[in-house]
């Protein structure tokens, strides 16, 4: 494996869902945080996290535990009704038994008592970005070709072709969802966000993907989106 520092790459097109409600901590996490990310969301009480989560897509999720409204763990237990996958880190200014295993129920990647430090928060980033790639920094995608996800590349035949952004976000998004159609609207949403982007749009990058990886990798499902089968 390569360098710990490398792995924290895997993060830097990834979307993180902050939620805390003590603007002074907010503050000083959310420096840290875009150090990292390409975006942070930031809420300020657990329903407002729950609610962002259900409305967006989110790759990350970190949540203190005592807020207003609705508590991380309580949010976090309706969040997992709907994903089981998505890596989350606990906040807490509490270090209690009842809490540990609440959190340990609810499949966290990293439990962290307040106060921490950026390399605390820096070992958890860590852990979540090999949780998104199930501990596979190098995954095959053919019998010739391969995905670096911490290095954004493709590399087939030996040779080594740079993936942008957007092509970043939608293969990554396809190799979670594989074996799964994967719809316009939700590739418009994950992808592009707020924009409103054309079919055209997503074909383009479907046809760039393609001359890097290979002509029959990703599978249309006419008039409804595209599957990645793996």
């Amino acid at each position: 494996m390569k360098n710990n520092q490398d792995i924290l790459n895997i993060l830097n097109t990834k979307k993180v869902l902050y939620a805390e409600d003590e603007e002074g901590i907010a503050r000083n996490t959310i420096e840290i945080l875009e150090l990292f990310f390409e975006k942070v969301v930031y809420v300020k009480d657990g329903q407002e996290a729950l609610d962002e989560f259900l409305y967006n897509k989110h790759d990350v999720l970190i949540l203190d535990i005592c807020m207003p409204n609705m508590d991380g763990l309580e949010a976090i237990a309706k969040i997992r009704s709907h994903d089981r996958q998505v890596p989350i880190i606990i906040l807490s200014a509490f270090n209690q038994q009842e809490y540990l295993w609440r959190a340990v129920e609810l499949k966290i990647v990293k439990y962290l008592t307040k106060p921490y430090n950026i390399d605390i928060l820096s070992d958890a980033l860590k852990a979540v970005a090999l949780e998104l790639v199930n501990y596979n920094v190098i995954v095959n995608l053919t019998e010739n070709t391969q995905y670096d996800c911490m290095q954004k590349n493709i590399i087939k035949d030996h040779k080594i072709s740079k993936l942008s952004k957007k092509e970043v976000r939608f293969l990554e998004y396809l190799l979670k969802r594989k074996n799964h159609i994967v719809s316009f609207e939700d590739i418009y949403e994950y992808v592009w966000e707020y924009e409103a982007p054309s079919k055209e749009a997503i074909k383009s990058v479907v046809k760039d993907l393609r001359k890097k990886i290979g002509k029959n990798f990703i599978k249309n499902v006419y008039g409804i989106g595209y599957t990645l089968e793996a």
